[in-house]
């Protein structure tokens, strides 16, 4: 390709001064002579017209910021503060009661024998706690209470000793107790007289009332007991004539001591556990060994 020609008059043209822009065409159309003489702005002077812009926006974003800021806080005090509900806390679910059976033959011919000492351990927590045992339900006397925040029900089966499982077994299903919570207090021939033994489970140990109650329990074993030792007949005389004897004045006493730790067994069992009780009772001395 042939270069291009410029005319002289284009090629000749020379710039003015301060740094004036010329633009150069192949076939250049007729331009005002202004044109050519429109000074073109620095390099220099366009960053600094940047830096200012972008200066100017910062100083805009920040004032923005500012008043959004002021807006918010001022917003936020003038608002209503509004209170939500707290949400109800959740009601722990009722406690299942304790059911404290004592074990004793109805009627005033068995009053103070020693086949009845479950009725008088049971007549003695009633008395302490302030419980009626006046009503008659299940066919027992019966009684509810408290003992601290736990609920209680007392029992004194009046089916006669060999029936007790009759009484019992009635309690428990009605009210949906669980064995564990299930105190039988009875007399045990096989404990020196006024000795407590708190035990979590066993057998009958050839007690017809524990035998009756187990029966009723379908063969369960797995409920508390505490036994009251009211000692071996004295020489040759007859199981059942021993049991339904009376005490003398000297017992009494003994048995009244026995009974105070009895209750004082009852309430921590409630209160602080089972084997806490347990602990407290089978390591507690007579009144004799203490004497």
């Amino acid at each position: 390709m042939k270069a291009a020609v410029f005319p002289s008059k284009i090629a000749n043209l020379g710039l003015p001064s301060g740094h004036r822009c010329a633009l150069f065409f192949r076939s250049p159309p007729a331009l005002p002579s202004s044109f050519f003489t429109t000074p073109c702005r620095k390099l220099t002077r366009g960053r600094r017209g940047s830096e200012g812009f972008m200066s100017q926006s910062s100083s805009s974003s920040q004032l923005f910021s500012s008043l959004s800021n002021s807006f918010s806080s001022q917003t936020e005090s003038e608002l209503p503060q509004v209170q939500l509900p707290s949400p109800k806390p959740k009601s722990p679910p009722p406690q299942l009661p304790w059911l404290i059976v004592g074990l004793g033959n109805p009627g005033k011919k068995y009053q103070g024998t020693r086949h009845n000492v479950g009725f008088e351990m049971v007549d003695a927590l009633a008395e302490a706690e302030g419980i009626s045992m006046n009503t008659v339900n299940f066919k027992a006397l019966f009684g509810k209470g408290v003992i601290g925040n736990i609920p209680i029900m007392l029992a004194k089966p009046q089916t006669f000793m060999n029936a007790s499982g009759e009484s019992v077994g009635q309690i428990v299903s009605f009210y949906k107790i669980p064995l564990k919570q299930v105190l039988v207090i009875y007399d045990d021939l096989d404990l020196p007289f006024g000795k407590l033994r708190l035990l979590p489970k066993g057998g009958h140990g050839g007690h017809n009332g524990m035998r009756s109650i187990i029966d009723r329990l379908k063969g369960s074993r797995d409920f508390p007991r505490l036994r009251i030792g009211i000692g071996r007949p004295p020489g040759k005389m007859d199981t059942a004539n021993y049991v339904l004897r009376q005490f003398n004045k000297q017992e009494q006493e003994e048995l009244d001591y026995t009974f105070q730790t009895g209750l004082e067994a009852i309430r921590i069992m409630l209160l602080e556990g089972f084997n806490k009780s347990a602990t407290f009772v089978n390591t507690q001395k007579s009144m004799q060994q203490l004497s």
